[in-house]
């Protein structure tokens, strides 16, 4: 009995020295996550006066990323139209005019939608 005593007491000590050394270990890794987290970045317009101001300035950029995405969108739909031109091109069923036509008129359209999202940008 003496040595099942002894044995359980070694087994227990051991136990609590690996809790110990679990819990010590988890607190100091824990202290990378308590960390600050970053603070939020104004709006371009800045916060403003008051909560109103400050969701119409972050509407603003909301609306100027819209446009942003936009023109990006726009400037892919005219790629893709020129690149399967391009294709028609080499394949002979179109001319070189009509990939060149193609080129300026998309060129045109994505000026004047940088244009329009431009002067929409002053007006808001």
């Amino acid at each position: 009995m003496k040595k099942f005593i002894k044995r359980a007491s070694k087994s227990l000590k051991s136990f609590r020295n690996q809790v110990i050394t679990s819990v010590s270990l988890t607190i100091l890794s824990v202290n990378e996550a308590l960390a600050d987290l970053p603070k939020m970045q104004a709006p371009s317009r800045g916060e403003g006066t008051g909560i109103m101001q400050t969701i119409k300035n972050h509407g603003y950029d909301a609306v100027i990323l819209g446009g942003l995405l936009l023109g990006a969108y726009a400037f892919m739909k005219v790629a893709g139209s020129l690149i399967s031109e391009f294709g028609e091109v080499q394949a002979g069923r179109k001319k070189w005019g009509d990939l060149g036509m193609l080129a300026l008129v998309g060129a045109i359209l994505l000026v004047v939608i940088i244009w329009l999202i431009t002067e929409a940008s002053k007006i808001l």
